[in-house]
């Protein structure tokens, strides 16, 4: 899953309609942007910890790295003072990881919220530009973050 498809995606079902769009192509916008954050994290731990798709790497094995990353515990690294010590890409995608999946979780279970169609389109843009800034960071420091949020700290 390309992050920049579920980007297209988002963008699509917030302008689906003339008009106003329906709030379940809102709230669906607001989780695939969510989702666009999670799977772009989900394949640079894959590629960075076994490989890039030509680094001759075991496929069960990036499969195995990419189905690592947990939701939950992901975001509460993100939230981990730590984070403050990486260069401020990986900050900043880590503090929109947590806002996006607030929100997700608000699109997706709150039956009661309504979402504005020009904050979709903010939150799309937002995340569509974590991402460029992410996928910029040294590669040294994004495999140490994927280490990061995809291992149980010991102290």
């Amino acid at each position: 899953m390309q992050p920049h498809d579920l980007i297209d995606s988002a963008r699509f079902l917030a302008n689906a309609q003339r008009g106003k769009p329906s709030q379940a192509n809102l709230r669906r916008a607001v989780s695939t942007a969510y989702y666009a954050m999670f799977h772009c994290l989900a394949k640079s731990c894959a590629d960075l910890l076994v490989g890039g798709a030509n680094a001759g790497r075991s496929k069960p094995a990036w499969r195995q790295v990419y189905r690592a990353l947990d939701h939950k515990p992901c975001a509460a690294s993100c939230k981990d003072n730590i984070i403050k010590k990486f260069p401020k890409p990986i900050e900043d995608f880590a503090n929109t990881f947590v806002t996006m999946q607030e929100k997700r979780h608000s699109a997706d279970y709150d039956p009661f919220i309504v979402v504005a169609k020009s904050s979709v389109l903010q939150d799309i843009a937002i995340v569509e530009r974590a991402i460029i800034a992410f996928k910029s960071a040294p590669t040294k420091d994004k495999r140490a973050f994927c280490a990061f949020v995809l291992f149980k700290k010991r102290v």
